[in-house]
């Protein structure tokens, strides 16, 4: 870790230290390797607040914070065995000037240490229900610690859902962080690109094309730029299949005449991207298919128009469903004569049926992100209403008005399953279009459109790598 970038962390853990005040201890563990079966593990992956505030990818380590902005790890000694089998480990005599640590000692050390680093705190922070266990963990230390209030050590009054505070943290990103967004939506669209023109190129010279095999581009692209991991299991959906929300790569066949959906997104230096494209398997839709995406686009277009600084985070949504609600009359999806006008629709949700999820969420470290979808200051004012499918009584509160520096997603889509009363040329058509957007003082930045939209711009990309295959 270089001097620029550990400056960073530095400033993270800082401003944390601020937060959680001078009686506060902040205690951070870091995910724990996941067995895969018998001898074999799950590809490794460090908790996102761990990261956050240390930069550090080893497992087995947790990050020690006191009020006053002293940094304590907990990490792997070195071994020099293990590391012939697991690889280098940094150890605690090096972690300190590494990572810009006041202190790092070996893991083997955390429970002795833990009751006197607590003494005297009056709070202590830790991410509530996040790792199994910790409860536990915490609550043996403080018991441990009251064991000796009559040698004078003082216990915790208090326990503080760190996640509260560092989901603010996280949910705003700093320029460091925008470029490496940048940077790992940018794989992701040549991935999507890639794949796209393999499928045209693969039916036009009359290969069998499943699923799989466009999976396997996604990956080659990603990886080939630098990409540690997809940052979530890639979505491969041909056909009906598109119809499944969450639908995974598998060996379903690729038919010419019908779309194919992906949702795939890489992940570069622990932030992750997440992008969305249908498109036709041969590279040419069909009037239905057309009809349907290009419904879905307008709304996606009508939901980015709203996405800015003062809107609220709700406002993309509402855009999107009153576009895909009147597409659906229109298109007949819906008969007016059965479910009244638009406001009709909307306000009785009668587009589930077809439109069944949210428009976005947050992205950054992770595909959906930490940070609240509510307004901080207003969580007190409540509405209550009744849910016009389900029954039940939801409360309305104030959602999160978009600021500069927030990353969220817009994703409309439509799903056609097969059913009585829907036009039978739209059955089995599944649809979503997913951008990843940088609110911005003016609007918002689209850092996801390497890979085409427009109907137009995708046909003739996948015809062009079509006619090479000739």
């Amino acid at each position: 870790m270089n001097e620029s970038t550990s400056t960073v962390y530095v400033r993270r853990r800082a401003e944390l230290a601020r937060l959680i005040g001078p009686d506060g201890i902040a205690i951070v563990p870091t995910a724990s390797e996941k067995r895969r079966n018998r001898d074999s593990d799950f590809l490794y992956r460090h908790d996102s607040y761990f990261y956050y505030l240390s930069g550090f990818a080893e497992p087995n380590a947790w990050l020690v914070i006191t009020g006053e902005g002293e940094t304590i790890l907990f990490c792997q000694p070195k071994d020099t065995e293990r590391e012939i089998w697991d690889g280098f480990r940094l150890g605690p005599s090096a972690a300190p000037e590494q990572l810009a640590l006041n202190a790092a000692f070996s893991i083997a050390e955390l429970e002795t240490r833990m009751p006197a680093l607590l003494d005297g705190r009056k709070t202590v922070w830790y991410p509530f229900a996040t790792h199994p266990g910790l409860e536990t963990q915490i609550g043996g230390w403080l018991s441990s610690l009251r064991a000796r209030v009559r040698y004078g050590a003082l216990v915790p009054e208090q326990q503080g859902d760190l996640c509260r505070v560092l989901d603010e943290m996280r949910l705003f990103k700093d320029s460091g962080e925008l470029a490496t967004m940048r940077r790992a939506a940018a794989i992701s669209a040549g991935a999507h690109v890639r794949a796209m023109q393999t499928s045209a190129r693969m039916l036009r010279a009359g290969q069998e094309v499943r699923e799989y095999h466009l999976d396997a581009e996604l990956l080659h692209e990603f990886r080939c730029h630098g990409s540690q991991a997809p940052a979530y299991g890639s979505i491969v959906a041909a056909g009906a299949n598109a119809c499944v929300l969450h639908y995974r790569a598998d060996n379903g066949l690729v038919r010419s005449g019908e779309l194919v959906l992906i949702d795939a997104g890489c992940e570069l230096d622990g932030y992750a991207s997440d992008i969305t494209r249908t498109f036709p398997a041969n590279g040419r839709f069909s009037g239905p298919q057309r009809a349907l995406y290009e419904l879905v686009l307008a709304s996606q277009e009508a939901a980015i128009a709203v996405t800015n600084s003062g809107a609220r985070f709700t406002e993309p949504h509402d855009a999107t469903v009153r576009v895909l609600a009147q597409g659906m009359l229109d298109l007949g999806l819906l008969d007016q004569n059965k479910v009244g006008t638009l406001d009709d629709v909307i306000e009785k949700r009668a587009y589930f049926q077809f439109y069944m999820h949210r428009t976005g969420h947050w992205l950054g470290m992770d595909v959906h992100d930490c940070g609240a979808y509510l307004e901080p200051g207003e969580i007190g004012t409540v509405h209550e209403r009744k849910d016009p499918l389900s029954g039940e009584t939801i409360k309305d509160r104030p959602a999160r008005i978009l600021q500069p520096g927030m990353v969220l997603t817009i994703e409309p889509g439509l799903y056609v399953r097969a059913a009585q009363g829907v036009p039978e040329q739209f059955h089995n058509i599944g649809i979503r279009i997913e951008d990843d957007a940088v609110v911005t003082a003016a609007g918002c930045e689209l850092i996801s459109r390497g890979v085409p939209v427009a109907v137009a711009e995708v046909e003739a990309l996948m015809r062009d790598a079509a006619l090479r295959a000739r």
